[in-house]
């Protein structure tokens, strides 16, 4: 599974969009394994921003994400940053599709509520600048088979074909919980 960072900032966080913002990525079938809101100092943005030092908005933008806080988040899921990047919707909100956060949340780029890792690359980066390894977490969630065909480890036989696993996996989940449900 893939990861990426996910901030929202500090605009979202003051118009309490925080919220609708998680809701959307977990509504794509994300699942947040690192989660914190913190005042970000002048180090850390500089850190982050780094490779747009030199234009002329590095400046604004480190006092922009040091205004307030900030929500940091690492996602998982299958094609993580992709998925992550299409719900963003494009930098600038009035270029974003309908339906992205950016689109229907944000009115100007200088306020677009969201940042999302570009690449794996960067993801790796700026996951290991935000978060310890000892702050990210692996779980499995009961509603992961229904979000990918692949059916959750040790629920089927190694034998069974992708579809048959999927089915296997998803008619033995249900009727454990049937029987586990029915047994109180």
């Amino acid at each position: 599974m893939e990861r990426t960072l996910v901030i929202i900032k500090p605009d979202g966080v003051q118009r309490g969009l925080i919220g609708p913002i998680v809701t959307r990525l977990e509504q794509r079938g994300l699942k947040i394994v690192g989660l914190k809101m913190l005042q970000v100092d002048q180090e850390l943005a500089a850190e982050h921003y780094a490779v747009h030092k030199g234009k002329p908005f590095y400046e604004p933008l480190l006092a922009y994400i040091t205004s307030a806080p900030v929500v940091v988040m690492v996602v998982e899921g299958k094609r993580a940053i992709d998925v992550t990047r299409k719900t963003m919707g494009k930098t600038n909100p009035v270029d974003a599709g309908s339906g992205t956060i950016r689109a229907d949340f944000a009115l100007e780029i200088g306020r677009n509520l969201v940042h999302g890792s570009d690449g794996p690359e960067t993801a790796a980066t700026e996951i290991a600048l935000w978060f310890s390894d000892k702050e990210l977490t692996s779980y499995s969630r009961a509603n992961d088979p229904w979000i990918s065909n692949r059916p959750a480890s040790g629920c089927c036989p190694r034998s069974a074909s992708r579809a048959a696993a999927a089915l296997y996996c998803s008619f033995s989940t249900t009727t454990a919980l049937f029987h586990r449900s029915s047994s109180r």
